[in-house]
């Protein structure tokens, strides 16, 4: 297919040799028409040729060696073989290097292949040759100031003289000490140990390269950046006063290399010119990137090579920057180039560390977004984002949080609004971390205050229990709980069905937390437990993490529920015990799980059967059932697992009175999960009494009377809600005549 620009081009040719009255068109009338062409003129001149001066003689040879048909007499203008075979040549060029369409470039190489024709005589005797044309075709037609020049390189397609060509320097990197001059780098607050080791690093006469390692948000390039401020502002010793730190654009130097040699050649003018100057340091952002960067198929020979033997050397400086995992995967691998490199490890700030970076950056921030920032405002957008953003690191995420919180009121278009408060930095945060706004605050010191009695609303009969396990948090949010351990660690024992899991899952949503929930049923035999913190190498899934570290990285601020404890194989509990002693727990990759702010909850029906045997006597028959269960759950759990926990919390059989008051929370559950259809429940008296007697049995708690209103309420109003006086809502009254419910609706 002939592209648009070339059908332009052959109409022009054919137009010129009617215009002259030529009697055929030749491959000469399409060099002329190309000389017309911005394409046919920019590639003539980037190789060399002078297009005005082909004009003239193109002109000269139609005058003197063209005949023209006489004026009135008619003729058929037609193709010479010449022009037909520079056309067939280009065509079959065009499929041999499998482009969709021929252009003009494909049509000025091809005349060189015709050798008795006066066009090509007229390219050749400019210096033209048909292997610059190709190679200039092959270079997206543009001549590269830093590869060897083709044609004359100074020449542009206008026939202006170009620039003298670009310093490598100024084509592939950024000169940070400038950027910092100019006002466009963030201020860089605090690392100042950080700061100290890489100013030794780069004095030191060999391996003068530090790498910064962390995690990613934590501020790597911004030290960088920090080191290039200081050095413009003088505030470095007087041997790296006149340092320039140059940043790598690694992108920029691989970008249009086609060839064999192009990226090499880039990156050895950009270290040549780097050797020249005794005071560059080179920042290579990423660097884990160089290794196997321009690396052809099966070669050796990549970025890192190249940096090789100057790093050592200490001709060059050098400061790189990765995160754990990718210096882990692919720097580290490469010893040769990683002892060359001093590494510096930078930690995910404190949050008090944070609120001071947060200070330090909200003017640039208050500057951009046009609103004030509050100190409270900042201190909340460290604190929410370290408890609920999971996913990222210190400073980062907060960074984001404040300026997402100032785009969000810009946006809101209140003119009014001069400040961001902590209520703005709580929306934002519940946002980014998907959860509900009112489970964000700032301060939970009222859900701490009736933690209890919220708890006692919705899980009855376990009073004494949620009243130990509400003391144990408040404690340990008081700051008087054992330092470097979880928040608490608590085994509920108990019968089935009491509310052991209903307690933690409750929990969990009055804190406005993660719950996490570990069915130890699964995880029974020895092989299973490698699921928590992954397999081991060689293995199946090594190279992931495990079930149980991965979810507490993700989510540290959590109630973890370790459901039937007693069923998990023994290895389980050893795993157990670090976590409750050292609050850590290590996966298969060495990474660490930090539970310091997590609930350990662990439910067990251990003791249970020895609880339900009949006393004999006139004693307590309470106490002597507990000394029982607390005797049976010695018995299976060891000493050492004992003693870590915090509490065993005993949850006692349910009664008639408290299975009334479980009736009317599965009737508002009920009501909650029909609100949708606009179907409300009512039920009276008598049959609250009947479906607490109908669902009572003190060996299987409250799940028998679900299955009772399962039965008894929900089967009946199902025909009702799909095909009868329901299916629009309305309000059902039950009621209890002659041993059957009734059922009365509105």
């Amino acid at each position: 297919m002939i592209s648009k620009e070339l059908s332009a081009t052959l109409g022009l040719a054919v137009k010129e040799a009617k215009k002259r009255r030529h009697e055929y068109v030749s491959t000469e009338h399409i060099l002329f028409a190309i000389l017309f062409d911005h394409t046919g003129i920019e590639i003539i001149e980037s190789c060399g040729g002078v297009v005005q001066e082909l004009k003239r003689e193109l002109e000269k040879y139609f005058e003197e060696r063209v005949e023209s048909i006489p004026e009135g007499q008619e003729y058929v203008l037609q193709q010479t073989l010449g022009f037909q075979r520079v056309i067939q040549r280009a065509v079959n060029h065009a499929r041999s290097a499998e482009k969709s369409e021929v252009n003009v470039s494909d049509i000025l190489a091809s005349i060189f292949l015709e050798k008795d024709s006066f066009a090509e005589y007229f390219l050749s005797s400019q210096g033209l040759t048909r292997i610059d044309v190709l190679s200039y075709i092959s270079h997206d037609a543009e001549i590269d100031p830093l590869q060897p020049g083709l044609g004359d390189p100074h020449k542009g397609a206008d026939g202006k003289e170009k620039k003298e060509s670009q310093n490598p320097l100024e084509a592939y990197t950024v000169d940070l000490v400038e950027k910092a001059g100019e006002g466009r780098l963030d201020p860089l607050i605090g690392r100042e140990p950080e700061l100290e080791r890489t100013l030794q690093v780069l004095c030191r006469r060999r391996k003068n390269n530090p790498v910064f390692v962390g995690d990613p948000g934590v501020g790597k390039t911004a030290i960088a950046e920090g080191l290039a401020q200081r050095i413009q502002a003088g505030e470095v010793p007087d041997l790296l006063r006149d340092v320039r730190i140059y940043a790598l654009d690694l992108g920029g130097l691989l970008a249009g290399t086609k060839y064999r040699g192009d990226f090499e050649k880039r990156l050895k003018g950009v270290i040549n010119e780097l050797k020249k100057r005794p005071d560059a340091v080179l920042f290579i952002d990423e660097i884990h990137t160089i290794v196997g960067a321009g690396a052809t198929s099966g070669g050796s020979m990549d970025a890192s090579n190249i940096l090789k033997p100057v790093l050592t050397s200490g001709e060059l400086r050098c400061i790189g920057s990765s995160t754990y995992e990718e210096y882990k995967n692919h720097f580290e691998k490469d010893r040769a180039l990683s002892r060359r490199f001093e590494k510096i490890e930078i930690a995910e700030p404190s949050v008090p560390q944070t609120v001071k970076i947060l200070k330090g950056l909200k003017s640039r921030y208050e500057d951009h977004h046009g609103i004030s920032y509050t100190d409270t405002a900042l201190k909340a957008a460290a604190e929410l984002s370290a408890k609920y953003v999971n996913d990222r690191f210190l400073p980062d995420k907060a960074i984001d949080v404040i300026d997402e919180a100032g785009a969000f009121v810009r946006l809101a278009g209140s003119s009014r609004r001069t400040k961001i408060n902590p209520a703005d930095i709580e929306k934002i945060v519940a946002k980014m971390a998907k959860i509900p706004p009112q489970s964000v605050s700032t301060s939970d010191k009222v859900k701490l205050e009736k933690l209890a009695s919220h708890l006692m609303q919705v899980v009855f009969g376990q009073d004494e229990a949620i009243a130990s396990l509400a003391t144990s948090i408040k404690r340990s949010r008081a700051g008087l709980g054992t330092p470097g351990k979880p928040v608490g660690s608590f085994l509920f024992t108990g019968p089935t069905g009491v509310g052991k899991t209903e307690v933690a899952l409750q929990l969990s949503r009055l804190l406005g937390i993660e719950f996490l929930r570990f069915d130890m049923s699964e995880y029974m035999e020895k092989h299973a437990v490698a699921r928590l913190i992954g397999a081991p190498p060689g293995y199946v899934g090594f190279d992931q993490g495990g079930l149980l570290t991965d979810g507490i990285r993700k989510h540290p601020h959590s109630i973890l529920l370790m459901d039937e404890i007693e069923k998990a194989h023994p290895d389980v509990y050893n795993i157990l015990l670090q976590v409750m002693d050292h609050a850590t727990l290590t996966d298969n990759n060495g990474k660490k799980a930090d539970f310091r702010n997590v609930i350990l909850i662990m439910t067990s029906n251990a003791g249970t059967r020895e609880m339900g045997n009949q006393t004999i006597g006139f004693g307590d028959k309470t106490k002597d059932t507990q000394a029982k269960g607390q005797k049976a759950i010695e018995r299976f759990f060891s000493p050492e697992f004992r003693n870590r926990l915090d509490g065993t919390i005993l949850f006692h059989a349910l009664t008639v009175e408290i299975m009334e008051q479980i009736v009317d929370k599965f009737i508002i559950e009920l009501n909650d999960q029909m609100a949708g259809k606009k179907i409300y429940i009512n039920i009276s008296d008598a049959v609250r009494s009947w479906l607490a007697r109908e669902g009572y049995d003190p060996n299987y708690g409250a799940r028998p009377l679900a299955r009772v209103i399962q039965k008894k309420i929900k089967d009946r109003l199902a025909d009702e809600i799909l095909f009868g006086k329901l299916v629009k809502g309305g309000v059902v009254f039950v009621d209890r005549q002659n041993e059957e419910l009734t059922f009365k609706m509105e």
